[in-house]
């Protein structure tokens, strides 16, 4: 941010927006708890946090979604309540999404002006309504035909179309949730600048709440920043005044002076001379994640480390064949493997535990045993059924092993506690007997007694030859469990690290900034390509 930027956004002024002690529950969860927010005419505030914090809820009390439980919210200094969206919109708030919510079988024009077409004698003027969607939308340096139908453009252009679309009423604050997900490097640069001109028009003063897990992003584009953790407050800032690294350690919430050094239990030594049982090259998808290169080995644990859209989740599931990937290759104990989809994967030893247990891990309706046997069921086949004296056996084994509560095969598994329902999970892809391991937040909102069992349990698996691939954002559980850790950010890997040589505070720090002083002397492992694109 400039100078004068920096002094415009710091001098006093009047808020558009003032939340002050807003609180928000659902059953069992504190969604929020006596948040304070404030933004400025004319500013670009990001909102940060990691998942869980507490950002999406407040931007929902902010548009209406939902209603607030305590607190007040002033919209150019008036007290407004907010049942519905209608209400924050007629107050001039709008929201652009990350899925864009527009009408893909209309024209761009037509959308544009939804609900404000000009009408003559009561009927549309289509000409005229056509003739001030392409002056509004040319105000953000968009020059298409308005005629055309939306679903022929880009994501980039219908994501503007959107903002056009905001700000064809008088919209005094701009929320953009994720805008920047499926764009390109040059797309976001696009949008950055229709943000930019809008921020500076000296008539509206539009303020702009802006959400991104792109670290890059959030320092090119905004002027103050407000962090988020567990439902509350870790405060405000200025944008030059918090570095990465400082952002980075109040997302997760440790202050990096305070980190204590992990020991990590994982520098047992792995031989890494032989072909490694996976070889990810080039792995990638367009607009989801810049091409990969990743080995694991045999009994090696790799952390895949970095902030929420950083490209865990991603790389995880391009590997598992949860997600078709566009370009790169796999190979498994030196072959090449097609895993096209879950089932490709399973059969090349492959098992996936994705981070939404309820979405895409459990069966609610079904028993534990049921939950366990599908993972082996489902790599032998329709045909080739499991006998119920082999369903027993197994499922007898892991209940047993993996200490699950209650210990009964036919209880409905939707009635076990988030720690016992992951513990199941663990069982089923265990039971298929998989050469890799591929695990993304399994100790997600457990309690520790949980935690600890399936940490304890990895570790153990791995020391007899499993390999892992384990993706956590708790840093500690990383370091802990990994000897290597692959950093990525902003949807690329950037290096990869060893565990006996970087500390929490070291890992933190390669994770905002793309570089560490590590414990010894050993160098981050990088290669080139991974040193350009850090530089």
């Amino acid at each position: 941010m400039t100078s004068e930027r920096a002094a415009a956004v710091s001098s006093p002024r009047a808020a558009v927006v003032e939340m002050r002690g807003i609180s928000i529950s659902f059953p069992g969860v504190k969604a929020l708890d006596g948040v304070d927010f404030t933004l400025y005419p004319g500013e670009v505030h990001s909102l940060m946090g990691e998942n869980g914090a507490g950002k999406s809820t407040l931007i929902k009390a902010l548009t209406g979604v939902y209603g607030i439980d305590a607190g007040t919210i002033r919209v150019d200094g008036e007290q407004r309540l907010f049942r519905a969206t209608a209400d924050a919109q007629a107050a001039g708030i709008a929201t652009v999404y990350q899925e864009v919510n527009l009408c893909q079988n209309l024209t761009v024009g037509e959308n544009v002006m939804l609900g404000q077409e000009i009408r003559r004698a009561g009927m549309v003027d289509w000409k005229a309504t056509h003739a001030a969607a392409e002056r509004h939308l040319s105000e953000l340096g968009v020059r298409i035909d308005t005629r055309s139908i939306l679903a022929s453009h880009s994501i980039a252009i219908q994501q503007l179309v959107a903002i056009s679309r905001a700000m064809v009423v008088d919209t005094k604050v701009l929320v953009l949730d994720e805008p920047t997900s499926s764009l390109d490097r040059g797309e976001v640069e696009q949008l950055f600048s229709v943000i930019r001109d809008l921020r500076d028009l000296r008539d509206r003063g539009v303020a702009i709440l802006f959400v991104s897990h792109f670290l890059d992003q959030i320092y090119e584009i905004s002027d103050r920043l407000t962090v988020l953790r567990n439902g509350t407050l870790v405060g405000e800032y200025p944008v030059e005044d918090l570095g990465r690294e400082q952002l980075v350690a109040k997302m997760i919430g440790r202050e990096l002076g305070e980190l204590d050094a992990i020991s990590a239990s994982a520098e047992r030594p792995v031989d890494r001379s032989g072909t490694p049982v996976l070889r990810a090259l080039g792995l990638g998808r367009k607009n989801t994640l810049e091409p990969v290169d990743l080995d694991v080995f045999g009994g090696e644990v790799v952390g895949l480390a970095g902030l929420l859209g950083s490209g865990r989740t991603e790389l995880a599931r391009l590997i598992a064949g949860a997600d078709r990937t566009d370009g790169g290759s796999l190979e498994v104990n030196g072959s090449s493997a097609r895993t096209g989809s879950p089932r490709h994967a399973l059969d090349r030893g492959i098992a996936f535990s994705s981070e939404d247990r309820r979405a895409e891990g459990i069966v609610g309706d079904l028993t534990v045993a049921e939950n366990i046997i599908l993972g082996v069921q489902a790599r032998r086949g329709a045909l080739r059924r499991v006998g119920a004296a082999e369903t027993q056996a197994i499922v007898d084994e892991y209940i047993t092993a993996l200490g699950v509560r209650p210990a009964d095969p036919n209880a409905l598994i939707r009635n076990l506690s988030g720690g016992n329902q992951q513990k199941v999970l663990l069982a089923r892809w265990l039971a298929t007997a998989p050469e890799l391991l591929i695990l993304d937040e399994p100790t997600r909102g457990i309690d520790v007694g949980a935690k600890a069992d399936i940490q304890r349990k990895v570790a153990e698996l791995a020391e007899k030859g499993l390999s892992v691939i384990f993706i956590s954002s708790e840093l500690e559980e990383v370091l802990r469990l990994a000897q290597r850790v692959a950093v990525l950010r902003d949807r690329r890997k950037i290096g990869e690290l060893a565990t006996k040589d970087v500390d929490l505070d070291g890992l933190v720090t390669y994770i905002a900034e793309g570089q560490v002083e590590t414990t010894s002397s050993a160098a981050p492992e990088t290669s080139p390509s991974d040193r350009e694109k850090i530089a």
